[in-house]
């Protein structure tokens, strides 16, 4: 199928995309000290210059002690953290690009580097890791009032250092999620409850704090997903009307469009449709979505972690299902990694200059 549909403007409330292509958030732990350095703006402008419509960063940190769990992830609060930031969006800027930042709580998971542990207690609903895995200790309602506020005040860093929208990360069993996961969020407050709209509400506030510091025409996007990097097979809403019950409240709060991640999007969320997660999303909210999972390669990014190499991958299926509206936006994360000029390449019908992935490109800033 010709990439047509891929290729037309999109508009979300003040920012009009030129493209539906979507550089999806990747952690790339290349900023010591929490720093985002010269080489990851031009990694950033890399991408801007290969066309992608809207750049997603990496996960980047709001101000908790252990709002990440990697000294060389950036954050997104302290003055030489977004003096880094401000480099970062003024080349992608003078590269003609748009980008948005990710916002970051991980809450309770485990620091990636043995030797290091983060300045402060872990944060989570109720002291779990995984269902009846004890970790760290539950969040007081002074953690949880700090933790909106950490969000919305590193949204509103982003309005000012010239970002073009912001994204909140609420999804693959960090805290955010957390709290959506009744195996998680064993809490008897206003953030705990049986049903999964009650335990949307620490989102839903955080989106309207997020919503109060940047003002109502700024993109605000909240990624989401159903399965945990610490089970694959949960699944927040098993039916349509539990998906709508969960994502309603989070529209009603200031979320302007879904990010729907599931490992491959090919796959029908529920029986008797083939509509995948981001079109469920988009039914059932009325709001726009970015599809995401394993886009333009053979093999899913599970898989590629362990070594695998994937192949490109036809995007006829992913064309069919844009083109009839499933979808808003296709983010695109190890095509784009390998190759900042995926988006020219696809444009142009040059599926033969298209790269193989290989795991090593994730050694550098290329």
């Amino acid at each position: 199928m010709a990439a047509d549909a891929l290729f037309t403007p999109f508009k979300l409330k003040s920012l009009t995309l030129p493209n539906r292509v979507v550089m999806a958030p990747m952690t790339r732990s290349f900023s010591p000290g929490g720093v985002a350095t010269e080489d990851v703006a031009a990694y950033y402008r890399r991408r801007a210059e290969g066309q992608v419509g809207l750049i997603i960063s990496e996960g980047t940190g709001v101000n908790r002690p252990a709002s990440l769990n990697d000294p060389k992830v950036p954050r997104f609060h302290g003055e030489a953290e977004l003096a880094g930031w401000k480099s970062v969006i003024d080349e992608v800027h003078a590269a003609g690009g748009l980008m948005a930042p990710q916002l970051w709580h991980v809450g309770a998971v485990r620091t990636r580097e043995p030797d290091w542990s983060p300045p402060g207690a872990y944060d989570s609903p109720s002291g779990l890791s995984r269902p009846d895995k004890p970790f760290g200790e539950p969040m007081s309602d002074a953690d949880v009032a700090d933790a909106i506020d950490a969000f919305a005040k590193a949204a509103g860093a982003a309005k000012d250092l010239g970002f073009d929208a912001v994204e909140l990360h609420g999804a693959h069993g960090y805290l955010i999620d957390q709290f959506f996961w009744d195996g998680l969020n064993q809490r008897t407050d206003r953030y705990g409850g049986a049903k999964l709209p009650e335990r949307a509400r620490f989102a839903a506030d955080i989106l309207k704090a997020v919503r109060g510091a940047v003002g109502p025409d700024y993109p605000v996007i909240i990624r989401i997903s159903q399965w945990k990097q610490q089970d694959y097979n949960v699944k927040l809403a098993a039916t349509p009307a539990e998906m709508e019950a969960w994502l309603q409240p989070l529209a009603d709060a200031g979320a302007d469009a879904f990010h729907c991640s599931q490992r491959r999007f090919w796959e029908p969320e529920f029986d008797d449709s083939d509509l995948n997660f981001a079109g469920w999303a988009k039914k059932v909210s009325g709001k726009p979505t970015i599809t995401v999972g394993s886009v333009g390669l053979t093999g899913e990014f599970i898989a590629a972690w362990g070594g695998e190499k994937s192949q490109p991958a036809s995007l006829d299926e992913l064309l069919r299902r844009l083109d009839r509206g499933d979808f808003d936006l296709v983010a695109v994360g190890r095509a784009v990694l390998q190759d900042p000029q995926w988006a020219v390449k696809v444009r142009e019908g040059r599926t033969a200059d298209l790269q193989v992935y290989d795991s090593s490109a994730l050694a550098t800033l290329s």
